[in-house]
């Protein structure tokens, strides 16, 4: 097949969902996580499946720890290329999630070898090679079938040192939050699926999704960094509230300091909005206090390859801030965009 009829094709419209937002919902996830079975304790297992993280978590020997994460989903923009790049990128992110460091990564690929061109599938390849590439891992094979819809994705191994692995429940009452991407993707793409999108906001919303969330292995390192998780498919809402209810606290976020995509009013405003969004709200609403519409088309708008959703000490600060902007960070990840509190009935209060 030739570039010219391969650009043609729109890979959006060979998927019932996009990206983080063809995730099952929460409420739906627990039901087939929940098992009567019960395996003997391993105390090598750091994080597992009782824990709502981002990774599974080995600890190894001398204090060293071995990072697991797999992740995958149906094409969340046209270009096979950047397709690639922004499931590599939002994989790997679950490693730097932790605090730790990637070191090896092999694919998953699901094909519809009828409908679509071999070709388009090693253009997802190149894009997920070329973001292993910029992780400085190696993109070491993988597993392929043919499937309905096509679904790419990456298995990624890392490491960290015991002493700087983060997790998501381990937040302190005090900690400051902030957040190194801005929130609106799930919104951008389904403009773009539906094409309402303007190019300028698409190719915006595409440079974040590529962005690495390698300042995570810099606040593995930071004293101070109580607990750390990605923005994806379940909202910021849902992923502070994992983070609340697992640490036991609650969260106030101020949200005219909650960094956006530009233009996401203008798409809001047409009622533009991935389905995800409204099943985030009914599984996490209860939990929040009474949100319009801005905020609830913002809170649970599922990211694909968010940021990272940081709580740090006060004492923190000034660290967490240099470390910020040196890393590029400056306007978006300098911004505190809330704080955790005592335990509430309302466990985030916006």
């Amino acid at each position: 097949m030739t570039t010219e009829t391969e650009n043609k094709i729109r890979l959006t419209q060979y998927s019932h969902g996009a990206g983080c937002g063809c995730k099952i919902s929460p409420a739906v996830l627990r039901e087939m996580l929940r098992s009567d079975e019960v395996f003997p304790p391993d105390e090598k297992l750091l994080v597992g499946n009782e824990h709502n993280d981002d990774a599974a978590v080995y600890e190894m020997d001398r204090g060293q720890c071995l990072i697991s994460t797999t992740d995958f989903f149906m094409p969340v923009v046209d270009d096979a290329f950047d397709f690639g790049r922004i499931a590599a990128t939002n994989a790997i992110s679950d490693v730097y999630a932790m605090g730790g460091t990637p070191i090896l990564a092999v694919a998953i690929l699901g094909w519809p070898v009828e409908k679509l061109p071999p070709s388009l599938a090693q253009k997802v390849l190149e894009g997920a090679r070329f973001m292993c590439r910029m992780a400085g891992i190696t993109l070491a094979g993988g597993h392929s079938i043919d499937s309905p819809e096509p679904i790419f994705g990456l298995a990624v191994s890392g490491l960290v040192k015991k002493e700087d692995l983060l997790r998501n429940n381990t937040a302190q009452e005090g900690d400051l939050l902030f957040i190194t991407k801005p929130l609106g993707l799930g919104t951008i793409t389904t403009a773009a699926k539906r094409g309402l999108v303007q190019d300028e906001d698409l190719q915006t919303a595409i440079s974040y999704m590529c962005m690495l969330n390698k300042f995570g292995e810099v606040l593995g390192r930071m004293k101070g960094v109580h607990a750390l998780t990605d923005v994806t498919g379940f909202g910021l809402l849902g992923h502070l509230i994992e983070m609340c209810d697992g640490s036991g606290l609650s969260a106030e976020l101020s949200f005219e300091k909650i960094p956006v995509l530009p233009n996401l009013s203008h798409y809001h405003a047409q009622m533009i909005y991935p389905d995800m969004t409204m099943k985030n709200f009914q599984a996490y609403s209860a939990k929040c206090n009474s949100l319009d519409t801005p905020k609830l088309f913002t809170l649970c708008d599922p990211q694909t390859s968010g940021g990272l959703l940081v709580a740090v000490s006060p004492s923190a600060l000034d660290d967490y801030l240099s470390a910020a902007r040196n890393f590029g960070l400056g306007g978006i990840g300098d911004v505190c965009i809330g704080q955790m509190v005592p335990h509430a009935e309302k466990v985030v209060r916006v």
